[in-house]
C-alpha cells in the first residue's frame, strides 16, 4: 500500500474563532512563527506524504498561495540582505505539491472528503484536519500510515477524553489489540455521555481506503444535517477494514482559544532567545492577576 496524498479540508468558515477569522482563514492564523496549516503540511511531509489536496472555497485561495512562490517578496528580501528570511520563504514554497479542489457547499466533513474523489481516484489517502495540532516523536499521521502499510486497512487516530467531552467528538467502540491499537466495530458521532460506547474520541487524523468514496456517495445526512465522515467509517468497520490507534504527544485544538493560546506559549518556550523573557512576563502577569 503506497500512500502519497493528504486531503486537508479548509473550506469551513472557522466560526469558533470569530471575529479573528472574519477575513482571515482560520488555517492561516499564526501559532508562533507559522500559520496553523503549515504545521499540518509539515507533519505530512515528515511522514513521507508528497501531495496535498486542499478542499477549499473561493475565499481561501490565500492558503494555496502560502505554498507558492512570491517573487516580489523574495526580491525585497534579497535587496535588503535578509538571506535567512529569503531562504525560509523559498523553503515553504517548495515544501509540497499542492492541488486545490472546490467544495462549493459546506455539507460536512464527509462531503469535503468526497469532493477529493477525482484527485485521489483508486488510491488510499490520508486526511488531516487543521483544528488538531499534534507534536512529539513518532506521533500524528505517521503512526497511522505505519499501521495502514502493515495491515492494508483504514486507520483513525483516537485519544482518551473525559466523559463530559465525548459529545464533541466521534467515538469508537472496538476490540483492544494491544499497543494502543483497536479493531473498530462501531462509531457514534457526538454521543451524549450516557450513549458513548467508550471515551476514545476520533481526532483529525485518518488514513482511508478509496472505497470510502462509494460509501459517502450514498451517505445520508447525519448529526447537524451534515454528511458525517464518522457515519461513513461505519461501512469500513462493518467490513473489518477499520483500525484505531491511540495517539500520543502534545495535542492542541486550534479552534479553542485556550488551546490556541497555549500552543503559542508552548512553541515560544522552545525558543532559547524568547524563553526567559516570556517566562518573566508570564510570571508578572500572573502576579498582577492574583
Amino acid at each position: 500500500m503506497q500512500i502519497k496524498k493528504a486531503v486537508i479540508p479548509v473550506a469551513g468558515w472557522g466560526t469558533r474563532s470569530l471575529p479573528a477569522t472574519k477575513n482571515v482563514p482560520k488555517e492561516m492564523l499564526p501559532i508562533f512563527r507559522k500559520p496553523i496549516v503549515q504545521y499540518i503540511v509539515e507533519e505530512g511531509i515528515g511522514a513521507g506524504l508528497t501531495d496535498v489536496v486542499f478542499v477549499t472555497n473561493q475565499n481561501k485561495t490565500i492558503i494555496e498561495d502560502h505554498f507558492d512562490r512570491n517573487f516580489l517578496l523574495e526580491q525585497l528580501l534579497e535587496r535588503a540582505g535578509k538571506n535567512e528570511m529569503l531562504e525560509e520563504v523559498r523553503r515553504v514554497a517548495g515544501l509540497v505539491n499542492v492541488i486545490g479542489v472546490r467544495q462549493k457547499e459546506q455539507l460536512g466533513l464527509g462531503h469535503a472528503v468526497l469532493t477529493a474523489r477525482e484527485i485521489c481516484k483508486n488510491e488510499p489517502f490520508a486526511v488531516m484536519l487543521g483544528d488538531d495540532l499534534l507534536f512529539g516523536i513518532n506521533t500524528g499521521i505517521g503512526e497511522l500510515l505505519d499501521v495502514a502499510h502493515a495491515t492494508g486497512k483504514a486507520v483513525v487516530g483516537v485519544i482518551e477524553v473525559p466523559d463530559d467531552k465525548v459529545s464533541k467528538y466521534g467515538v469508537i467502540q472496538g476490540d483492544d489489540l494491544g499497543d494502543g491499537t483497536y479493531r473498530v466495530t462501531s462509531l457514534v458521532e457526538k454521543p451524549s455521555p450516557e450513549e458513548a460506547p467508550s471515551n476514545l474520541a476520533i481526532i483529525g487524523r485518518y488514513v482511508l481506503l478509496p472505497e470510502i468514496f462509494d460509501i459517502l456517495e450514498g451517505q445520508q445526512a447525519g448529526v447537524g444535517g451534515e454528511i458525517q465522515l464518522t457515519d461513513a467509517l461505519q461501512g469500513l468497520a462493518d467490513r473489518d477494514k477499520l483500525l484505531a490507534v491511540k495517539l500520543g504527544g502534545q495535542r492542541f485544538d486550534a479552534g479553542d482559544w485556550v488551546e490556541y493560546l497555549t500552543a503559542n506559549i508552548y512553541f515560544a518556550l522552545q525558543d532559547e532567545e524568547l524563553r526567559d523573557d516570556l517566562v518573566k512576563r508570564l510570571q508578572e502577569l500572573l502576579s498582577c492577576s492574583s
